[in-house]
């Protein structure tokens, strides 16, 4: 066990764990943010990504001794963002969420794509939301977000 400081949302929370341990779960048991959610374990479903440094980044298969300095966003902290705030308010809007497991990966990925491509096209949107899965299926809603982020921050 080693013990380290992680930046996450802006502030240092020291974590004792094995180096080993997946960034998701320093997150949701050490630090009880449960906004990242468990889906797969092989970074196939983008349900735990958070950004890393900046980038969209599935926290499962990240262990924490490769975490660094490297500041970390969750779902928690994504509308402390004015592209996060434009998401989050658009995926109320569009009433994106239905059962709502995935939504936290999928709002992550969506500001992550927005910051990229401020207006992005159906195909960087499919591009770049295509590994994030929906098991409600809720990828035209998904869409329409994004869009209307976009449309909220121009």
């Amino acid at each position: 066990m080693e013990t380290y400081t992680l930046t996450v949302n802006g502030q240092a929370k020291e974590v004792t764990v094995d180096p080993g341990t997946p960034l998701l779960w320093a997150l949701r048991e050490d630090l009880k943010m449960t906004g990242t959610k468990y889906g797969c374990g092989i970074s196939a479903c983008g349900a735990c990504t958070v950004h890393l440094g900046g980038i969209a980044t599935r926290s499962c298969v990240v262990p924490v001794s490769l975490v660094g300095d490297r500041p970390i966003v969750t779902i928690e902290g994504i509308g402390q963002d004015p592209v996060g705030r434009a998401v989050q308010n658009a995926w109320v809007l569009k009433d994106v969420v239905q059962c709502g497991y995935c939504q936290s990966g999928q709002i992550m990925s969506a500001v992550a794509l927005l910051k990229r491509t401020p207006k992005p096209t159906d195909t960087n949107i499919e591009e770049s939301m295509g590994g994030n899965i929906c098991r409600c299926g809720t990828y035209v809603r998904i869409r329409e977000a994004i869009k209307s982020a976009a449309q909220q921050l121009t």
